[in-house]
């Protein structure tokens, strides 16, 4: 079959780069930009003829503009452009994919969330349904790119063309310079849904992004620590766990069954400054909400003297510079006894590892991957599967979005289990002052308005996606909480209704007795 396929190829008449460049260009538009067109009719503030005249406006400009990039990419690149042509093809039936099941923007985001993704997380979106998306409007129209023979004509028919095709998107502009206003309120979407040009110019804005980036992060000033407590901070990231499914915010579930008895437990109203891991625990370890890269809690507390070890079930964090960092390979070689598909071996032999220590004070820091998707239901061993049927993933959660919530709230009791054995311990260790913070990188949509998951830019996001658990556990007599105001804008003293990821930095600064300029007394929980 494939060689009668090949032979059909190789059998097909040479046409002219127009004709190339024009059936490029027409498919493109056809078969993964849809999505683009329904929202620009579903949220255009313009009559039905002028959405029409909208739609057909932008349809004369896309066509212009892919048929001057295939025939610019065909005729300067040769082989190297066919070759380019059908990895376009393949991205774009992969990311129209995922606009339609998952009801994505493919946006900066988006981009740095895939660059941030390791194969087994990537694994959990395979599926039939993608696979046969790749092979019928990628694979299919790749080989056409690869193989259709093609008359490449004079470089002055091309510079004809595509000068042409250029006066043609200048006109449409000009005809439609009244939209503008509408166009930059919705930029971000229209953006993240036009392909190819979504990943292409986004992938291009992280790469000068990270070009760009400091080489280092920029230090705090130094700091010191004040007294010789023997003092232990257990810090858990948790990832993508939700406000809204949690028993201990007023969720109708039990999911909360340990926790909720403890003793000592505070829980506070929380949002995240961002909606995707990376971003979300950077803010959860800096001072300040800022594009630039500050020196993050764990490296300022070690170059401070404190013993920090960091292990992790996860990925996409921030740079992280100290003598201790352990994933979760790291732990199963010391654990081997512990079961590594979970993230229970990040709390393996905590007691032993704090008890060990050399120094007063020990910052244990754990980023687990508990609630993240798309596979729940492989997140937490089948103990805690209490909430019944569960859907395997989400394309099986969009059949039935109760098989999937089931799936996200056993998550949260294993979440719970973990979270109490924690606390249990660390209420033990008598000779040591002791504290447990738990708060999520961001939240998570479960089909709310038929969207999955998380990673829309904060203007866009719905709440599901930013208001994520903050709970605090400290030991007897360690630190005095500051009352909580009942409005945002707090008196001097007191804290703000709903808190940011930053009130973590400057929190854990008190409990281990750092001194320094970069604390602010505003961003604490804790009295002086």
């Amino acid at each position: 079959m494939n060689c009668e396929l090949f032979r059909t190829f190789a059998d097909m008449k040479r046409i002219s780069i127009i004709a190339f460049s024009s059936i490029v260009s027409v498919w493109t538009l056809l078969m993964y930009n849809i999505p683009f067109f329904q929202y620009v009719w579903q949220n255009s503030n313009e009559t039905v003829c002028g959405r029409v005249l909208l739609v057909a406006s932008l349809t004369v400009m896309m066509l212009a503009v892919n048929f001057m990039m295939a025939w610019l990419i065909m005729w300067l690149l040769r082989m190297v452009g066919r070759i380019v042509l059908a990895l376009l093809a393949i991205i774009n039936a992969t990311a129209v994919y995922f606009v339609y099941t998952y009801s994505v923007i493919i946006d900066a985001t988006a981009v740095e969330n895939v660059f941030n993704t390791r194969y087994s997380e990537a694994s959990g979106f395979f599926s039939w349904g993608l696979w046969l998306c790749i092979a019928v409007l990628g694979v299919v129209p790749a080989l056409y790119c690869l193989l259709q023979p093609v008359v490449f004509g004079s470089i002055r028919r091309m510079a004809v063309g595509c000068c042409s095709a250029l006066a043609v998107i200048l006109v449409t502009i000009a005809m439609n310079i009244g939209q503008t206003l509408w166009v930059s309120q919705h930029d971000t979407e229209l953006g993240g849904l036009l392909q190819p040009w979504s990943y292409v110019v986004n992938t291009c804005r992280i790469m000068s992004s990270h070009h760009d980036e400091q080489a280092e992060e920029i230090k705090l000033p130094d700091g010191r620590i004040t007294d010789h407590e023997k003092t232990v901070v257990v810090l858990v990231i948790g990832e993508s766990a939700r406000k809204a499914n949690f028993q201990l915010y007023g969720y109708k579930r039990d999911t909360n069954p340990l926790l909720s008895k403890q003793e000592g437990l505070r829980v506070y109203q929380a949002t995240s400054c961002a909606t995707y891991t990376t971003a979300g625990t950077k803010a959860i370890l800096e001072p300040k909400n800022s594009d630039d890269l500050y020196e993050l809690l764990p490296n300022y507390a070690f170059r401070t003297g404190v013993d920090v070890s960091w292990r992790t079930y996860n990925w996409g964090e921030p740079p992280i510079h100290i003598d201790e960092y352990l994933t979760d390979t790291d732990l199963a070689e010391r654990y081997p006894n512990v079961n590594q598909r979970y993230d229970g071996i990040l709390f393996a032999g905590l007691r032993e590892r704090i008890e060990s220590s050399k120094k007063d004070k020990v910052l244990i820091i754990l980023h687990t991957s508990t609630s993240h998707g798309p596979k729940y239901a492989d997140k937490y061993p089948k103990a805690f599967e209490v909430y019944k049927p569960v859907a395997k993933n989400i394309e099986e959660g969009e059949k039935n979005t109760g098989m999937l919530v089931n799936a996200y709230d056993n998550t949260i009791r294993y979440t719970d289990y973990l979270l109490d054995c924690l606390v249990n311990t660390l209420r033990t260790m008598s000779d040591w002052k002791s504290a447990m913070v738990f708060i999520s990188d961001h939240g998570e949509s479960l089909g709310e308005n038929k969207l999955y998951m998380h990673g829309l830019p904060m203007r866009l996001a719905p709440k599901e996606q930013y208001e994520i658990p903050f709970l605090v556990w400290t030991s007897d007599n360690f630190r005095r909480y500051k009352r909580i105001s009942d409005k945002q804008d707090a008196p001097k003293g007191e804290l703000p209704a709903v808190l940011e990821q930053h009130y973590v930095f400057h929190s854990v600064l008190n409990l281990l007795s750092i001194q320094s300029p970069a604390y602010d007394e505003d961003y604490d929980i804790f009295e002086q």
